[in-house]
């Protein structure tokens, strides 16, 4: 984005709020403050964000479970209703030297346990595209704001697919990075060992821009590796002759809807028309991967969610027994897809049931990830579905947990084994919904999903389809 006066960005802020006043009904944001932005606005050029910077000017939103100083943290939340944040995620101060504009805090599925946004204290977010739709979850507050045009770019989570199902349904384009890649300080963790802060964006472009600012060591995260970031605006598209290209045929199987398989099947054949080689891939593990997923998760947020109990911050509903005061504070702070997964969380790690479960997920989880090694010596990247089905109708789930949790059945796999995965737009299904597809890499191959990604983009052109 090139640079631009004080007032030429004043104009952008002010089309930004008119925009998210038109979509009050669509339940975006959980903060989003005008005069709070407006005042941000008219002192951003004094933070000198206003020189040219990789994001200058850009406006941007932020999942409600990442720090931003002096802004409200609520995962969603009522046992974290009023908390403020006393700093900022790596993540933040990362962009706002970069010269981004934080503009809120996006709605979410509480604490990120979620896949379409219904599950937030603050009431559910509606599709852009079909506001009698879910936007997908839990992130789906971020991917509306860049569906509706309110922000450039924004900031979710990906634990299961949290990311990358929320663009597909909207229609926009999510990263999930390597697991490491991104520094989690100052996100609030669901699940530790899944967890990954992720960008989105309309384009693969602005999403590539936005991983070069936020991506890199950070000695305050235990997991964050120190690899080199690559310059990947900077990188020529590539031609795709000459790729070998995998289609995994565990993704392919029935309930899957036919638009989306279909489409999928038709981009692999014109990446082939292009000189790609197209492979089937086997993943002999990949159907276990949702049950493993939600063994593993549930046992880390079991953990993880211990910590809110009334006694430091958040909710506290006071009893003279303090145990009496645990169980009023947890019962009233959390809703009920929260309080399922702590309960099936705690139950895998209960003495009798560690073994049977947790441990033996644990070594289910590294022959997933043994599937993929490998797969990716065969090829240099995977293309799949991201979702089942394209955004369902609000409330068509919402009572049945089970099929809920089906609808991440091809995202878990990346959280699972730590690889990077993108999702891309591609055209829409026969009721004009979007169609998300899926591209996974090898570990910190970000690089190539970007340029398949882009190459994708290109052929998926309005003209060319």
């Amino acid at each position: 984005m090139e640079t631009l006066s004080q007032s030429e960005f004043l104009s952008r802020v002010d089309a930004a709020l008119s925009r998210l006043n038109a979509h009050r009904d669509l339940n975006i944001f959980i903060h989003a403050d005008p005069g709070e932005i407006r005042a941000a606005a008219e002192a951003y050029p004094a933070d000198g964000a206003s020189a040219p910077a990789p994001l200058a000017h850009h406006i941007i939103g932020v999942k409600d479970n990442i720090n931003v100083k002096g802004m409200p943290n609520t995962c969603g939340s009522h046992v974290l209703k009023g908390f403020q944040a006393p700093y900022d995620a790596t993540v933040i101060r990362r962009i706002r030297e970069a010269g981004g504009f934080i503009f809120g805090k996006t709605n979410l599925d509480e604490f990120a346990m979620g896949s379409s946004n219904e599950h937030s204290y603050f009431g559910s977010t509606r599709n852009p595209v079909d506001p009698s739709r879910v936007p997908g979850g839990s992130s789906g507050g971020s991917a509306a704001a860049v569906r509706a045009g309110i922000v450039d770019l924004a900031l979710g989570s990906e634990t299961g697919g949290s990311v990358r199902q929320p663009a597909a349904f909207c229609g926009v384009v999510g990263l999930k990075p390597t697991y490491g890649r991104v520094s989690r300080y100052g996100l609030v963790a669901f699940a530790s060992s899944f967890d990954q802060i992720a960008p989105f964006g309309r384009t693969v472009s602005e999403v590539a821009g936005l991983l070069q600012v936020i991506a890199g060591y950070d000695p305050r995260d235990s997991t964050s590796l120190e690899v080199d970031v690559p310059h990947y605006l900077e990188e020529p598209i590539r031609e795709v002759k000459g790729w070998t290209i995998g289609l995994p045929r565990q993704y392919f199987a029935e309930g899957v809807d036919p638009d989306i398989a279909d489409r999928v099947k038709e981009v692999a054949g014109r990446l082939e028309a292009e000189g790609a080689t197209i492979v089937d891939v086997e993943l002999p593990h990949a159907e276990y991967s949702i049950a493993t997923y939600y063994i593993l998760t549930t046992a880390e947020a079991s953990s993880n969610l211990a910590r809110y109990d009334g006694m430091r911050y958040g909710l506290r509903i006071a009893d003279d027994d303090l145990e009496e005061t645990y169980r009023e504070t947890r019962s009233a702070g959390f809703g009920a897809e929260v309080k399922r997964r702590i309960m099936l969380g705690t139950y895998v790690l209960s003495a009798g049931y560690y073994d049977a479960y947790y441990s033996k997920a644990q070594r289910v989880r590294r022959l997933i990830k043994s599937d993929f090694d490998a797969a990716f010596r065969q090829v240099d990247a995977l293309i799949m579905p991201t979702t089942p089905t394209t955004a369902f109708e609000i409330g068509a789930k919402l009572d049945d947990p089970l099929q809920m949790y089906l609808s991440d059945i091809f995202t878990v796999s990346a959280n699972l084994t730590g690889l990077p995965a993108m999702s891309v737009p591609v055209g829409t299904d026969r009721q004009g919904l979007p169609i998300g597809m899926q591209i996974m890499a090898e570990p910190f191959a970000e690089e190539t999903i970007f340029q398949l990604g882009h190459y994708i983009e290109r052929l998926w052109s309005p003209e060319n389809s």
